[in-house]
């Protein structure tokens, strides 16, 4: 019998034919509800750092600590799902996805239920960073099990559910929080996510069947290598986090944070370089059309602030809560349900992945084009007409970045190995949180110095002795008078008021700033996707190999 060498490479096409071959031919309830499962984790997960992040100031009050304290916060568990992100490979090669994911969802539920109840500051702070270490499991297993589970005719549906599912959650909680807050109570921000998990932890429970333990093929896995990537990771996260609070290289924190984050990064590639790690297989990810990708999935994280960070600031600076903020992005939110789909269902068509990528890119940069024309008198509803059309661009363009991740990854020889499938989602889970927290990042010191150089710009035209100043401040003191218990408690309140006009025009202009790179962000997107190979299938062609196989399995 001739031997495999003997027989030479292997297609794709009898790859993909023997993988399909270990799929359902259909959807029975048992993998669909493991893929509702595991797509509901990664909606999950995004829902409640959103909701963390709008809650903090309701959050802050019930524990009573101020600004310095509640900065680490959101840290506690942002810096905990960046640390379990690599690890949650070790862990699901050696347990198993369902293992995993139960027991995370599990106490991830009873955390958020328990959140609320708490007054310590330091135990918020454990509790805060236990959810996100249980949740952070969430991200990584979930795209390795959609590509390993779903049928291929289903493939593009399926990432435009995990696509509605993030988009969805990230937009959609504003209005979430404004409304639970203002008929509720505040602590729904936790207690929506962790009466949602249970039923996700059913879904896993029925839906994904158990997996054998493995420790690997012929080396011994190294737990080590993991965690000194996954502190390093987490340290460089927190160091970002708190740079621009903390002054950056002016503080012996971040300087602390930073080279301790290095240091342990250099360790793992060190560990990797003298023992290799048989659940990790780097080389795979040396191809150009992955590199393109993930910088591809690093500028969609980074124009999605416009939904995120621009538009909420551009309304909150006037003093408006999410409750009154939160229709601009919910506005998104609702039509990406839809169109995400349609988007699933033109990739089923033969449609280009890129050119839908493209497409959303594109579409993305009109709207920030247009939002850059805003003043500082916009409300909610001047965003109305623009995020219905942001609404397609970011569907589009997630959409098509997700898909063609998962055809590089097919179309590269993942399906020949478990641990390529996971060390892929790892990647790109890792590119996803922390790129995005860099690309926050860069906004968060965007604005910053921009708004001081508008302030200065501005003000240069509001100097004592203009003419147009001392008028302005006159009147503002002439009406003021009646209200004010004196003349300079009314020349005073004025001063006040006109330095925040200014104040309001700075920001303004920088939140034009901030649109405007966000469009060069995407043409820049633009040309980096001119530059990825096309694939050797498409999802038209993935459908095909599915049909057959159910057609082969009804015959027999």
């Amino acid at each position: 019998m001739a031997s495999a060498s003997m027989a030479g490479p292997v297609s794709l096409s009898d790859r993909l034919r023997g993988f399909a071959s270990t799929l359902p031919a259909d959807l029975p309830h048992s993998p669909l509800l493991g893929i509702v499962g595991v797509i509901m984790g990664a909606g999950i997960v995004t829902l409640a750092g959103r909701l963390l992040t709008l809650g903090l100031a309701d959050l802050k009050g019930n524990v009573g600590i101020g600004f310095d304290e509640g900065a680490w916060i959101p840290s506690a568990f942002n810096v905990a799902l960046m640390f379990i992100g690599p690890l949650t490979v070790y862990f699901g090669a050696v347990l198993g996805a369902r293992r995993v994911l139960l027991f995370s969802s599990a106490l991830f539920a009873l955390v958020s239920l328990g959140l609320p109840l708490v007054h310590s500051y330091s135990l918020l702070i454990c509790l805060l960073a236990i959810a996100g270490l249980s949740s952070g499991t969430f991200y990584p297993l979930t795209l390795s099990f959609v590509i390993r589970v779903v049928p291929f005719r289903y493939l593009a549906l399926a990432m435009a559910l995990y696509a509605t599912s993030v988009e969805g959650g990230m937009n959609f909680a504003p209005a979430l929080y404004g409304f639970c807050r203002d008929h509720f109570s505040w602590a729904w921000m936790f207690w929506t996510c962790g009466l949602v998990t249970p039923v996700m932890t059913a879904c896993v429970y029925y839906g994904i069947p158990a997996t054998p333990r493995t420790q690997g093929s012929g080396q011994r896995p190294s737990f080590a290598g993991f965690l000194y990537a996954s502190a390093g990771f987490a340290l460089l996260y927190a160091a970002l986090d708190q740079g621009q609070r903390l002054d950056w290289w002016r503080s012996g924190l971040f300087t602390a944070l930073f080279t301790s984050g290095t240091f342990f990064l250099a360790c793992a590639a060190v560990r990797r370089l003298r023992a290799p790690n048989p659940f990790i297989d780097l080389p795979y990810l040396r191809q150009w059309n992955t590199v393109a990708l993930a910088l591809g999935l690093f500028a969609f994280r980074f124009c999605l602030l416009a939904t995120i960070v621009v538009i909420p600031q551009t309304l909150s600076v006037r003093g408006l809560d999410a409750a009154q903020f939160g229709p601009a992005v919910l506005w998104t939110a609702v039509a990406e349900l839809c169109v995400a789909f349609v988007a699933g269902l033109l990739l089923n068509q033969g449609l280009d992945s890129r050119l839908v990528m493209a497409s959303g890119f594109t579409m993305i940069a009109s709207v920030c084009l247009m939002n850059a024309q805003l003043t500082s008198a916009w409300a909610a509803e001047n965003y109305f007409r623009s995020e219905l059309l942001m609404a397609f661009g970011q569907a589009f363009a997630y959409v098509g970045v997700v898909s063609s991740l998962v055809l590089q990854s097919m179309s590269s020889g993942g399906l020949d190995s478990p641990y390529r499938v996971l060390t892929f989602s790892a990647f790109i889970h890792t590119v996803r949180l922390f790129g995005g927290h860099v690309g926050a990042t860069l906004m968060g010191r965007f604005i910053a110095e921009q708004e001081k150089l508008h302030s200065y710009l501005v003000g240069l035209h509001v100097q004592p002795g203009s003419w147009i100043a001392d008028g302005t401040l006159k009147g503002v003191t002439a009406g003021l008078a009646a209200k004010s218990s004196g003349v300079a408690a009314a020349a005073g309140r004025s001063v006040g008021l006109v330095g925040g006009a200014v104040r309001l025009q700075a920001y303004t202009l920088s939140y034009i700033d901030a649109f405007h790179l966000i469009a060069w962000v995407s043409v820049a997107a633009l040309i980096g996707i001119a530059t990825v190979r096309r694939f050797p299938l498409n999802y038209r062609t993935l459908g095909a190999f599915g049909s057959g196989q159910s057609r082969a399995k009804d015959q027999s």
